[in-house]
């Protein structure tokens, strides 16, 4: 299966230096930020491997990446 990346870098190039910054700045934007990786390496090893997994805890692990996507944009906003 094709499966796009999501990985932080490819969500948000152009704030890789500012999440570097974030990340050793604030201990809470790094958990936000290991939690991300977290999640979205669970969601692609679901999607390459065809793990058996229900459909609707794939969906909410989906969501799960997606809130923290969503909170780790709102502290890059607030940098600008």
């Amino acid at each position: 299966m094709n499966v796009d990346p999501h990985d932080l870098d490819h969500e948000f190039p152009e704030h890789r230096d500012a999440i570097g910054q974030l990340k050793a700045a604030n201990p809470q934007f790094a958990d936000m930020v290991a939690d991300y990786h977290r999640v979205n390496r669970e969601v692609q090893r679901a999607e390459e491997n065809d793990l058996p997994i229900s459909d609707r805890a794939f969906e909410d692990l989906k969501k799960q990446r997606l809130k923290l996507k969503d909170a780790i944009y709102a502290q890059l906003a607030k940098r600008k």
